[in-house]
Formats: C-alpha cells, sequence, structure tokens
C-alpha cells in the first residue's frame, strides 16, 4: 500500500476552531444568523478533511442542521470536528457546535452536522484515501452510522437524479 493511502487513526483528524460571535454576524435579535453558523461549520469539518487525507478537498454534501439553541452576540462558537469515515474517494466528516459564555464558562450544544467532502488531486481529479482507523467504541459506533447515513444520501442523490431526468 502506497504511503498516500496508510490508514489514519481518527484522532489525527480531530479539529477544533473557535469564533468569537460579534454583531456583524447577527440579525436584529442579537442571534448569529444560521448561515453564518453553517459557514462556520463547513470551515471546521475541511480542516478535519485536510487533516486526514493531506490533499484538498471539496464539500460535496451536508446533512441535515437543526439549530437547538440560539448563538448570541459575545459567545465563544467552538466547533469540534473529526472524520467519522472513508469511502474510497470521499469521507464523512462530523461536527458538534457549541457556545460557551465566557463570563461564566457555561457551554451549550447548538447542532451538529455531517458533511462530505471529497479529495481531489492538484488537477481537480478525484483520489483516493486511506481509510479511517477508529479507537474508542463511540468512534466505532460513528463509523458503523456514517455508512447507514451514506446509503441514505446516495438514495436521495439517485431520487433527485431521476426527478431532474423526468422534468
Amino acid at each position: 500500500m502506497s504511503p498516500e493511502l496508510a490508514g489514519r487513526f481518527v484522532r489525527e483528524s480531530v479539529s477544533e476552531y473557535s469564533e468569537f460571535a460579534l454583531p456583524t454576524d447577527a440579525n436584529t435579535l442579537g442571534n448569529v444568523l444560521g448561515g453564518k453558523v453553517m459557514h462556520l461549520v463547513d470551515l471546521a469539518a475541511a480542516l478535519a478533511a485536510v487533516r486526514h487525507s493531506r490533499c484538498a478537498v471539496v464539500t460535496a454534501s451536508v446533512d441535515q442542521m437543526t439549530f437547538l439553541h440560539p448563538v448570541h452576540i459575545g459567545q465563544l462558537i467552538i466547533l469540534r470536528s473529526s472524520v467519522n469515515r472513508v469511502f474510497r474517494t470521499s469521507m464523512e466528516v462530523g461536527v458538534r457546535v457549541e457556545v460557551e459564555d465566557l463570563l461564566t464558562g457555561h457551554q451549550k450544544h447548538t447542532s451538529s452536522a455531517y458533511l462530505t467532502f471529497v479529495a481531489l488531486d492538484k488537477s481537480g481529479r478525484r483520489v483516493a484515501i486511506g481509510p479511517v482507523i477508529p479507537e474508542t467504541e463511540d468512534e466505532k459506533r460513528r463509523f458503523v452510522e456514517a455508512d447507514e447515513r451514506r446509503t441514505q444520501r446516495l438514495a436521495m442523490r439517485d431520487k433527485a437524479l431521476r426527478k431532474l431526468d423526468e422534468a
């Protein structure tokens, strides 16, 4: 096996990205815009994807994202990401978003998302990447569940393509 396709442990892709919620990121109610949070999720996921693949990556899909709690101006947005599973040229990355009240230290889970990234070579062509190696029980659970989510994603994609063909 070539060194590029050697497996990497999940812990090697773990990334954390933090950003202070500023007034320019918020709506008139003082809540950070959902699109801003989604942008940060994409950045955090890309960090983990590049750490695993060690090559350029592009976002191929984002699963459903539910906002459990608002993010307010002045809070710290903390995003933790890691690769859950690799599927030859693509990989699923999980991102957990939390906010921290910097005055109290209290943290609250606000949302989570799963994103699929595709690895690309310098010419922009898909490239095979090495597998991810789960170690902990939680990582092994996410590894198995990623395959189930991929099956659902591909079925939804195929359904959407059929509808486009019919139109």
